[in-house]
């Protein structure tokens, strides 16, 4: 391609990729498929390896370009990122009204609310509409130089969505990880054996500081935009003006956000979002007030080191002590051993805590948790119980520090640190804890959903030594059932009709069962998409599955290395000779009329009749998408009792909003 088609080519491409990339991660309406991302990508990228004279700094191919640096550099901002006076109840947001009020002499004021992200703040700077530099908050005056790995996140322009860009904009925002992302990466943190993330800020933070932008760039992290240093050529009258504004330029901003026009309409915003926190999909610790008009902002002025227009109303912190009674060892399906803290029952957040994990050894180092110990516990993420430190002054004058066993503590089997891991791991397979966990997997809702053994029935098979395998289950009878202790006949035939009724799974389903390494809902469905029946599966290769929309490197491996051992392959050919039916995603011919959610995308949220994962196969098997967010993309959201937020972004986005009868007229 001669350079004058290729620089035209490549500015194409760069516009495409980057209105591809603004509509899946801020917007989180994608208009293409992964596959077809990348082949534009692929091809951006062999122009300009064939024209490396007109690569540009904001070419999406750069955004991972850099290489590592030796340390972070410290930089002023123009405009000192200065913190804001803390509130912990309704009576101090009353109380910053009024001295606001006796400022500005008035009656009222309007203000403009939004959540306040537990995050790390940061400032992005934007020259002539260019991304140039991002710095951490610092002290709030200097803070380091982290250009090179804010650059690799998605859901930030690296050129402004404007043909008239303003002369200079500087962005200030949080960086921060959303919950269901940092579940699954500390989940592949723990499979790969590497350290886990206590929080989501923790991950974030630390992600953001990484040397090396490949790193940072293999982590789920988002920007959200709401404030701004100095600024010039773009005006606005009012803080939501501004917001606006920040969007249209192509910034992910905050969902729920509420202009109220006194104190007590920002006291109600306060109580409902305190009430919906634990709904939301990111960690926040409060509500940020301030006043809406720029204008009064800067009537208002500073006080010390903090804004006077503007209040952050935190909530309660929900921490509580309790007392470690025990430190077990937990052996996971893959071998892992996670020391786990037992204590005595507390409630964090509205919930009994009983358990926490400690990770690994370097985690029970920095923590020093010993038996005996007074903890402080919190709910990482709001969900995930953690132990955040140690009550020293509590602790008992004869407590010992606890050390991690050197053989398996269901085997015995010498325990083993592979090659850059952090934790041990019994390499056994014929581990009883292992094939303890591979069993309570295989029966699980999303995996075969057999749903009458749950975990105290599968100990007591394994106890008695009627299964060893989960093959074995299918070759159960009443008698075998009757055998175990307190199970009358209809229980027992139960637990039979369950696993009968599981023997026709979506092959999605069947490859998720079998528990391989790394391979989780979402790559299970990739590879039975791609591969079309277990056969073809088992009969791939590395090169094969490399090929495969979503399979990465360490996928690969572990596909491979699962299917090439014997005992895996003659396994599942048990498991079909035990009259276990795959159903192929080939195999599936419905017809057109019984495609009643064809192409829809259908949200759900709130307590409906039916578990919700088996209302997401239902909709998938007619048809449809089972979303897990709302965008304007969404055709309907099916909503039950106690509806969340989503209900809420429903109506903001004036998305339809059905409940559980009309949806069963739309399927029937």
């Amino acid at each position: 391609m001669k350079k004058d088609k290729a620089v035209q080519r490549a500015e194409e491409l760069r516009q495409i990729i980057r209105d591809h990339d603004y509509r899946y991660h801020v917007l989180d309406q994608p208009t293409i498929t992964d596959r077809e991302y990348d082949k534009l990508f692929s091809e951006l990228q062999e122009i300009e390896a064939a024209h490396p004279e007109i690569i540009t700094a904001e070419s999406p191919t750069q955004r991972v370009g850099a290489e590592p640096v030796g340390e972070f550099e410290k930089a002023p901002h123009r405009k000192p990122m200065l913190s804001l006076q803390n509130s912990y109840n309704p009576e101090d947001i009353t109380a910053f009204d009024e001295r606001a009020r006796k400022v500005l002499e008035a009656s009222h004021t309007e203000y403009y609310c939004e959540p306040k992200f537990d995050g790390l703040a940061v400032e992005l700077i934007y020259e002539n509409g260019q991304l140039t530099k991002a710095l951490t908050r610092g002290d709030g005056e200097i803070g380091e130089v982290i250009t090179h790995n804010m650059r690799t996140l998605k859901s930030i322009p690296l050129r402004l969505h404007t043909k008239k860009p303003p002369t200079l904009l500087e962005v200030r925002g949080e960086a921060l990880i959303l919950k269901k992302d940092f579940a699954e990466l500390n989940e592949q943190q723990q499979e790969a054996g590497l350290q886990t993330f206590a929080n989501p800020r923790n991950a974030a933070a630390g992600s953001l500081r990484q040397l090396d932008p490949r790193i940072t760039a293999s982590r789920p992290i988002k920007f959200f935009a709401y404030g701004y240093g100095v600024i010039e050529g773009l005006s606005f009258k009012t803080q939501k003006e501004f917001v606006d504004q920040l969007k249209e330029l192509g910034f992910l901003t905050a969902p729920i956000v509420k202009i109220t026009k006194d104190a007590d309409e920002a006291v109600d915003y306060y109580l409902d979002i305190q009430k919906k926190r634990h709904d939301l999909p990111y960690d926040i610790d409060g509500v940020v007030i301030k006043v809406n008009k720029i204008s009064l902002q800067e009537q208002l002025g500073f006080v010390a080191r903090s804004p006077r227009w503007a209040s952050a109303a935190k909530f309660p912190p929900e921490q509580a002590q309790t007392v470690v009674e025990n430190i077990v060892i937990q052996v996971g399906r893959t071998g892992a051993l996670t020391p786990v803290a037992v204590m005595h029952p507390v409630r964090v957040g509205g919930v009994s805590v009983t358990h926490a994990t400690l990770h690994n050894q370097e985690e029970l180092d920095r923590k020093d948790v010993r038996v005996g110990d007074t903890v402080v516990v919190q709910r990482a993420g709001d969900v995930i119980p953690e132990i955040v430190s140690v009550v020293t002054d509590k602790r008992p004058k004869k407590s010992k520090k606890f050390e991690m066993p050197t053989a398996c503590p269901a085997c015995e089997t010498p325990v083993e640190k592979l090659e850059g891991e952090v934790v041990l791991r019994c390499l056994n397979p014929q581990c009883p804890a292992k094939v303890r966990e591979a069993l309570v997997h295989f029966v699980a809702r999303r995996a075969m959903n057999i749903d009458k053994v749950g975990e105290k029935i599968i100990d007591q098979l394994l106890n008695a030594k009627l299964v060893t395998r989960a093959s074995d289950l299918y070759k159960l009878t009443i008698k075998d059932i009757l055998s175990l202790e307190r199970k009358a006949e209809k229980s027992a035939q139960n637990i039979i009709d369950s696993i009968e009724e599981s023997k026709k799974p979506t092959l999605q389903r069947f490859i998720y069962a079998q528990g391989i390494r790394f391979v989780g809902e979402e790559t299970s469905r990739d590879l039975a998409n791609h591969f079309k029946s277990i056969d073809k599966l088992l009969e791939t290769n590395l090169d094969e599955l490399l090929q495969v929309e979503g399979i990465g490197p360490k996928v690969a491996e572990a596909v491979v290395q699962a299917i090439s051992q014997k005992s895996f392959v003659q396994e599942i050919k048990a498991l079909i000779k035990c009259g276990v039916e795959i159903q192929n995603p080939a195999a599936k011919t419905q017809a057109a009329g019984e495609q009643k959610l064809k192409d829809l995308k259908i949200v759900i949220t709130g307590s409906l009749p039916m578990p919700r994962d088996e209302i997401k196969d239902l909709i998938v098997s007619l048809g449809g998408e089972s979303a897990s967010s709302v965008s304007k993309k969404t055709n309907f959201v099916l909503a039950g009792d106690e509806a969340g937020s989503k209900l809420d972004k429903a109506r903001e986005l004036n998305v339809p909003i059905i409940d559980w009868d009309q949806f069963q007229k739309m399927i029937k």
